[in-house]
């Protein structure tokens, strides 16, 4: 099975129901993840919207996908 990009058939903004899909877990738990700001997220008219930069940050902790400047 080629994974390449598991992440290349969506967009740069993710739904909450995408991000259940990609880490095949329930909905209860990509809920809490965003509420405890264990995934990064923006909330737009009170919904959850994820960057797709904010789910690769959650995935792979140790990698550093943008400069911070403090």
């Amino acid at each position: 099975m080629e994974n390449n990009n598991a992440l290349a058939e969506y967009g740069d903004i993710l739904l909450p129901e995408d991000v259940q899909k990609i880490l095949q877990t329930g909905r209860n738990t990509v809920y809490h993840y965003l509420a405890e700001g264990k995934i990064r997220s923006l909330r737009i008219a009170g919904k959850y919207r994820i960057p797709k930069l904010y789910l690769l940050e959650f995935m792979y902790p140790d990698k550093d996908f943008m400069d911070k400047e403090d």
